[in-house]
């Protein structure tokens, strides 16, 4: 087994057993891990991402933010920049929601690249749910602002990849919502 692969197998392996209690806000209640599993493979086979350090990072993204994880296990397991990519995409759970969310519009722009990858396909995964499966408790109009909202964090993460921008674009169009 390539060492690449095993290294994808064991942050999938590590994401799984830490998500291992969590459902999506779907009505089906997806398993969390299909999560960021999805985003590792947006980024693989349609943004042609092939940086294993960000693939990881795809699979590790929610791992601080939702679960007990924290940036020091990640650091020792998996390395100071798969933990650094993962720290730029995590949400400070101890700040009020409006503000997570204002903060990572203003955020976007200064992230690294690689992190913007991540970025763009997390957010290109759960816009793709939005519109097959509105969650539990929310209505039309608050996934039209999730829509609105999640344009904004975009905004800033242009330039990072052109093909994942293209398919974020098309959704925001049939939104009635311009980048």
């Amino acid at each position: 087994m390539s060492s690449d692969v095993a290294l994808l197998l064991e942050a999938a392996n590590f994401a799984a057993y830490k998500h291992r209690n969590q459902i999506r806000k779907d009505p089906a209640g997806t398993p969390y891990i299909n999560h960021p599993i999805g985003v590792s493979r947006i980024l693989s086979h349609e943004g042609g991402v092939s940086d294993i350090d960000v693939l990881q990072a795809a699979l590790l993204h929610d791992t601080v933010e939702d679960t007990d994880t924290t940036i020091e296990e990640l650091r020792e397991k998996f390395g100071e920049t798969v933990a650094g990519f993962v720290q730029e995409v995590t949400d400070d759970k101890s700040l009020p929601k409006q503000e997570r969310k204002r903060l990572q519009v203003e955020h976007a722009p200064h992230c690294s690249p690689q992190a913007k990858l991540v970025k763009l396909a997390d957010k290109l995964y759960n816009l793709r749910d939005l519109n097959c499966s509105i969650p539990v408790g929310w209505s039309a109009e608050r996934v039209q602002e999730y829509f609105v909202w999640a344009s904004e964090v975009v905004k800033g993460l242009k330039g990072a990849n052109s093909a994942l921008e293209e398919k974020l674009e098309e959704l925001f169009k049939e939104r009635g919502i311009k980048l």
